[in-house]
């Protein structure tokens, strides 16, 4: 799919979002503001971009990360260390509805560019400060990045083989689900300002989300002192729930958190006797008898292909689904239909797919208008809006400011 629309009838066309932050949670956060008609405007400093625009793989010394996490920001370069740079900040934030920072606390301050400096040039405004443990706490001011958030949340320590040592994701997950929170907090703090005419402050670490969906631990240690244990592909609520390797070497995961799932799936692998079992009748009571699930299951699809597997499970309506590589999503027919792939416009290389935005909204569509920007490429154009001529846009860059 092919998206290039007019933006001005997004959901969020009007709010206009300022993009302080760096890196991922912050940043994927603007984005999800953006996919929906926010105007973005990434500020970056003059000689120090976005750390993640050199984070991952790139194609002819283009970064393909930052296509995605820059896509449908306007790039501007401003020091708001600097009293000329902090100047040109603090016009852009009297137009903003929203800034997104994730700086160590106190730094906003240092820079004289405090909550309330804010507020009094825009009373109105959203702050979303996004740090790794909260703005006050004996934390506060340790560096936080997502690994951290991963370790001391209780994902690390429930993830992995039961023998094994407890495992971190291949990938930025507290930053994904923390840029949900912030969108998330955005809107509340939004609508909050609609109702009282006054902006307002989110304080939000990256730890509270890891925390937010990794189920009743916290209740589950204070009320009976037990922790859940490692269980690598199984689940220690349900079975079967694992991943099987097929006939021809593929893989595939099958759950059943329904009982009426787990019928179906002993029932198609030829053990419906499992189903007159007093302990069938629980998921606690499956999951403790994996090892008899497991081999029936498993011994079953090893005896099959990947897509005869499938048929059959979907057949009897039983959930499963391949594990798919970024080979596999990129063809898959149903990621197609809904729009979560989506082919983009690039000036570097004609074309690109990319995940799409996160969902559809009645006849609204979110909207890509273009991909991530050169650093600094907006500079000059946004701050002539903000009243500077070329003179000036030239005294600063000379400063270092832009």
């Amino acid at each position: 799919m092919s998206v290039s629309r007019n933006r001005e009838d997004g959901p969020l066309s009007g709010l206009t979002v300022i993009d302080a932050s760096t890196l991922f949670a912050g940043p994927l956060a603007a984005m999800h503001l953006g996919d929906f008609g926010a105007r973005v405007i990434k500020v970056e400093h003059p000689s120090k971009p976005d750390p993640s625009r050199g984070h991952g793989a790139a194609k002819n010394g283009v970064n393909l990360w930052w296509k995605t996490l820059g896509r449908n920001k306007e790039c501007v370069t401003c020091n708001l260390s600097s009293p000329s740079g902090k100047d040109v900040f603090l016009r852009l934030v009297e137009r903003a509805d929203v800034l997104i920072e994730n700086f160590r606390p106190g730094t906003l301050e240092r820079w004289g560019l405090d909550p309330e400096v804010l507020h009094e040039r825009n009373p109105r405004l959203v702050l979303a400060r996004v740090t790794g443990f909260g703005q006050f706490g004996p934390y506060a001011h340790r560096p936080g990045f997502g690994t951290l958030a991963e370790s001391m949340s209780g994902f690390a320590s429930m993830t992995g083989e039961p023998d094994g040592p407890p495992t971190l994701p291949p990938f930025g997950l507290a930053d994904g689900i923390t840029s949900l929170a912030t969108a998330y907090a955005v809107m509340t703090a939004l609508h909050d300002r609609d109702r009282t005419g006054k902006g307002g402050i989110v304080d939000l670490s990256i730890l509270e989300p890891m925390l937010a969906v990794l189920g009743p631990q916290i209740s589950r240690w204070d009320q009976l002192r037990t922790i859940q244990p490692r269980t690598g592909n199984r689940s220690s609520n349900n079975a079967p729930r694992n991943v099987y390797r097929t006939r021809d070497r593929q893989w595939v995961a099958v759950s059943t958190s329904a009982q009426s799932i787990a019928e179906r799936v002993v029932d198609l692998v030829g053990r419906p006797d499992f189903i007159s079992e007093p302990w069938f009748a629980t998921g606690a009571g499956r999951a403790a008898h994996v090892e008899e699930l497991d081999e029936a299951v498993g011994s079953w699809i090893a005896q099959r292909d990947r897509d005869d597997v499938i048929a059959a499970f979907t057949q009897a309506q039983a959930a499963i689904a391949p594990i798919y590589t970024a080979e596999d999503i990129v063809n898959d027919p149903q990621l197609n239909a809904i729009g979560a792939i989506q082919k983009i416009e690039d000036n570097d290389f004609g074309q690109m797919l990319m995940q799409g935005p996160l969902f559809r909204y009645s006849e609204k569509d979110a909207t890509i208008s273009f991909t991530g920007r050169a650093h600094g490429a907006d500079t000059d154009s946004v701050l002539e809006e903000l009243g500077f001529n070329k003179a000036d846009i030239n005294i600063l860059r000379a400063e270092g400011a832009i």
